[in-house]
């Protein structure tokens, strides 16, 4: 997992999880990276200090920062995530195929996740039909190294 500060037209700042630089790369062309607090998909990636670690024979000249807790509290929320979908299967671009059939009752349920366009996720809560977004972005098991 690669994280990215992110900033959009509105000039707000947000974090996000990507599996590696290709996929912020193919979402965003997808228009699929948008702003939490605007849906504005002009995103771009935001200027971002690097972590460079001091040589191991020497110490560092800067006193570490302490532990920023917005990065700490995304790192639970990605620990928690990962536990709840431990027995969830990815279905990819399936997915709202997949959920209304289950709703209709013309599959069996059974705990799923996968991608959704905006369009296909308003039509399923439309038709009643149990949805919610993740969190955070799922590496599909394809992509994982």
């Amino acid at each position: 997992m690669i994280v990215f500060d992110l900033r959009c037209a509105n000039a707000h700042v947000f974090e996000s999880w990507f599996g590696s630089s290709a996929d912020y790369a193919d979402q965003k062309d997808r228009g699929l990276v948008r702003c939490p607090l605007c849906d504005s998909d002009a995103v771009e990636k935001a200027v971002m200090a690097p972590n460079v670690a001091a040589k191991g024979n020497q110490r560092a000249s800067v006193p570490a920062a302490p532990d920023d807790p917005m990065k700490a509290a995304l790192a639970a929320l990605a620990r928690a995530q990962a536990k709840v979908l431990e027995g969830s299967e990815w279905v990819g671009p399936r997915f709202a195929d997949r959920a209304r059939a289950m709703h209709l009752g013309e599959e069996s349920a059974a705990p799923i996740h996968g991608q959704a366009t905006l369009q296909e996720a308003r039509a399923l809560v439309e038709e009643g039909v149990p949805v919610a977004p993740l969190p955070l972005p799922v590496v599909p098991p394809t992509a994982r190294n």
